[in-house]
């Protein structure tokens, strides 16, 4: 056993919290074995500086695995208890990723017969995405849900139980935001929340109640232990400062080292106490180990796993587990092994440790733990939970681009062999590569062996294909005020359906889980003589900067999707900027384009049956698909996600899903006239600016599978209309523009504008700073926040201190709501609309005053 190790053992009445608690005073206090459960780490986050680090989890701290697995089995055999055995057998397990992956299938183990689902990061082509959800306080905030069989969430009144597992509850925010979106889709009367250990604050306990209560549902709890983190003020900073500190002293010291991997060590604070020696010896062999991995067993529960995938294993364990031992070494077999899963893939690793452990018995002392995305600050002191930290790319080609990844407390653990596991989908010349995964294992044991599991991929069912003929597009003047020309709408005629609703009465429901945003409309705000005479002011002001940006756009799809590009507008936002990219390419280049509108909706994706009409009419790589501008960013994802579905589904291939917008000032989109956030005069109005069109609508007794999404044509508005007038009074200034056009285009061509998701980041910033907790409800630049004004209940408006006449109409509407407008720096935008956080009817401003005026 090394030093190392050793001097661990020695130390081991020491609370792996002590280290941050004596330097930022932060207080861990709970019932029964907390302290031994968690330790506490600093990682660089700008949301939370402390780290609750789980010495049961498997994930950063390596453990027994039989210990791992028996603390998800027992929690499992708890909910088992309190269901019963028959309504255990219906129930269904959601694990959330990456780190409780494992944690919820052993849950799922622990009742038996439950099938097992696990959210993921990784997009799966093939796959239908039956929902997904936001994380707020992770580094990596968005979930999939990805079930191979589409049924296993389904809701209703005879709906399982659904079983949530997470590794702690921190504030809760997570599990509101699951149940959220869930319920939405998937109405169900009872859920349980499980973790191993309940860390929030009485205040967030209450406001998790009160959410079940508002949706009808029973929420039970079960958790291995409760306690609370006391923070003192400042911690957040201080914490931050400390991490700094540390960073810049090991940089210093491998500097000062002079050796090439100790220089690497810069960069990642922690790592010089991973790395070699400078006279380490040779690097260990890595030899990979055949496991025989059942076939049709997935590897874990990203698709799904039955009861029957379980037994499967089960029979399979002791057999794959015979050929890793007989690949280790004599010295390995009888002393410390290591088996190291590989992010979400946590379980596989997990079984094939116990199985290991029970194999190798007395003589060897086996533990378990995984690597990670999560960057945390190691210290190589005993107070502190992580103690060392190794480095290396990831190496599984992950949806959003290449990073590092992590290995925590390996290297100088005194392993005499590693066992690594991955799926094929990670097998990659990365994962081999000289500053990859193996290699660094390799500088640190004396045998690595690698196991790949087989990735399992279900096989797609395939889109139903209709023989109903499929409807024709609507157009003006029977359907809107547009010329039939200027755009055809895939929509279907709701006109004569009473869709509106109090926007009181629909913030309500929509929050409460009781109903989504596109089941109703919200009345359509008339506005005031005052406010009519702001949009024509701001038409006129505005209306060369709005010409410059369509023509740069639309230059822009004519060089990379040309020469006749297919324009299909998101309704009802981007209706307006596609009539007019239309436009400019007909009156500079001679050319008719087609321009059609299209249905998207948050949370439920893109309408199916209006891409299969686009694919029977045009080739679907012609598709450039537009919208007005970019907030956070939410649809631009929306419609990567919408799109890969309907492919995974059966549906035709080759739609590109990329967004052409008039702006970005989110840098969500690499297709733009302007990443400038400046007033487009199209916000300011609903649908009088909008060729007298609704926002969509989709509600499942009014859209049937073979229908467009639904909208209305409100003629009875026609005196206030001022699409036409919008559209000329722009296009009257095209001329003008046309040479500051040609030149920003070539510029744009020539430039690297990949998305910076800069507004994705200021919003996550934002929702926690202002305790909203939901990206959801944080609407930034100035159209976004246009339609929290008119659309929804407005608790604040952010305005960028200086900002000028882009918000004289957000003044005024916030003035006719009774809404604060709060002057701040630091803001990417002009401006931010917050949607009131807990909304009950009554609460229409931040004081609780009712709407006056509009």
């Amino acid at each position: 056993m090394s030093e190392r190790a050793t001097r661990e053992e020695n130390v081991d009445v020491v609370w792996s919290g002590d280290w941050v608690a004596e330097r930022l005073g932060v207080a861990l206090e709970g019932d029964g074995d907390l302290r031994e459960l968690l330790g506490l780490a600093l990682r660089r986050n700008p949301k939370r500086a402390h780290l609750l680090v789980s010495n049961v989890l498997g994930k950063h701290v390596p453990q027994r695995p039989s210990v791992v697995y028996g603390a998800g089995y027992g929690l499992g055999e708890r909910v088992r208890a309190l269901l019963g055995e028959e309504e255990a057998r219906r129930a269904v397990v959601l694990g959330y990723a990456e780190t409780a992956t494992g944690l919820g299938h052993a849950v799922a183990d622990g009742l038996r017969d439950a099938p097992y689902l696990h959210s993921t990061r990784r997009p799966v082509a093939g796959v239908a995405q039956a929902g997904g959800f936001e994380e707020a306080h992770s580094h990596a905030t968005s979930h999939l849900l990805l079930p191979e069989d589409p049924g296993l969430l389904a809701g209703g009144a005879e709906a399982s139980t659904l079983v949530l597992v997470d590794d702690e509850f921190s504030t809760g925010n997570t599990v509101l935001n699951t149940i959220r979106a869930l319920h939405e889709l998937h109405p169900r009367g009872r859920y349980v929340i499980v973790a191993l250990v309940d860390m929030r604050s009485p205040a967030d306990r209450d406001r998790l109640t009160a959410f079940a209560a508002e949706i009808g549902a029973r929420v039970d709890l079960v958790t291995r232990s409760t306690g609370t983190v006391t923070l003192p003020d400042g911690v957040l900073e201080r914490g931050q400062a400390l991490v700094a500190a540390q960073e810049a002293e090991a940089a210093r010291e491998a500097e000062a080292a002079g050796t090439a991997e100790a220089a690497g060590t810069a960069r990642e604070a922690g790592e010089a106490s991973a790395s070699a020696p400078s006279a380490a010896p040779a690097p260990a062999p890595v030899t990979r180990v055949d496991v025989a991995w059942p076939a049709g067993v997935p590897d874990g529960g990203r698709h799904g796993f039955t009861p029957a995938h379980r037994a499967a294993l089960e029979a399979a364990l002791p057999g794959m587990v015979e050929r890793i031992a007989d690949a280790l070494g004599a010295g390995a077999r009888q002393g410390r092994v290591l088996v190291l899963g590989f992010e979400e893939l946590m379980y596989a690793p997990l079984r094939l440790g116990t199985a290991l452990e029970e194999t190798l018995g007395a003589d060897a002392e086996v533990r378990y733990s995984t690597t990670t995305r999560s960057p945390v600050l190691a210290v190589d002191d005993p107070g502190y939970a992580i103690r060392t930290r190794l480095v290396f790319p990831a190496h599984d080609t992950p949806a959003d681009g290449p990073g590092d990844r992590y290995a925590y407390n390996v290297a100088g653990a005194g392993f005499d062999a590693v066992v690594a596991v991955v799926d094929s989908t990670a097998d990659t010349p990365e994962l081999h590569a000289p500053e990859g995964l193996l290699a660094h294992l390799a500088a640190h044991t004396g045998q690595v062996l690698l196991a790949v599991v087989p990735s399992y991929t279900p096989t797609p069912v395939p889109h139903s294909q209709e023989s109903a003929v499929l409807p024709e597009p609507l157009r003006g003047p029977d359907f809107s005020s547009y010329a039939p020309e200027d755009v055809g709408w895939l929509l279907q005629d709701l006109s004569d359906t009473e869709l509106e609703a109090p926007t009181e009465e629909r913030e309500e429901a929509i929050q409460s889980g009781g109903a989504h945003y596109a089941e109703s409309l919200p009345v359509e705000y008339q506005p005031s003589a005052e406010y009519q005479a702001l949009f024509s002011a701001a038409l006129e002001t505005s209306a060369a900067r709005i010409a410059r940006a369509v023509g740069t756009v639309t230059e822009t799809v004519l060089a990379e999707r040309g020469p006749r590009p297919v324009l299909v507008s998101l309704a009802r936002a981007g209706t307006p900027v596609g009539v007019l990219m239309r436009r400019w390419a007909q009156h500079r280049h001679g050319l008719d384009l087609p321009h059609y509108a299209i249905s998207i909706v948050r949370g439920r994706g893109i309408d199916a049956t209006a891409l299969r009409w686009l694919a029977a009419h045009h080739d679907p790589a012609d598709v450039v698909f537009v919208d007005g501008w970019t907030g956070k960013g939410a649809i631009t994802r929306e419609l990567a996600s919408a799109i890969e579905e309907f492919e995974a589904s059966g549906g035709p291939a080759g739609f590109d899903p990329e967004i052409a917008v008039l702006a970005d000032p989110g840098g969500c989109v690499r297709t733009y006239g302007t990443r400038e956030d400046f007033l487009i005069p199209s916000a300011c109005l609903n649908s009088t600016v909008s060729g007298l069109i609704s926002r969509t609508v989709l509600r499942a007794d009014l859209v049937g599978p073979n229908d467009f999404h639904g909208g209305k044509f409100y003629r009875e508005l026609a005196g206030a209309d001022v699409s036409a007038r919008f559209l000329d009074t722009i296009a009257a200034r095209f001329d003008e523009v046309a040479g500051q056009v040609e030149d920003e285009a070539k510029e744009l061509l020539a430039a690297d504008r990949a998305p910076t998701w800069e507004g994705w980041a200021a919003v996550e910033r934002i929702s926690e700073e202002y305790g909203i907790h939901d990206v959801n409800l944080v609407k930034p630049g100035v159209g976004e926040t246009t339609r929290v004004l008119l659309r929804r209940v407005p608790w604040k408006i952010l305005a960028k201190r200086g900002a000028g006449a882009d918000l004289t109409h957000i003044r005024l509407l916030a003035e006719q709501r009774g809404v604060p407008v709060e002057e701040v720096d630091d803001l990417p935008y002009s401006c931010v609309g917050l949607i009131h956080p807990r909304y009950t009817r009554g609460a229409t401003g931040a004081d609780g005053k009712a709407v006056k005026g509009a």
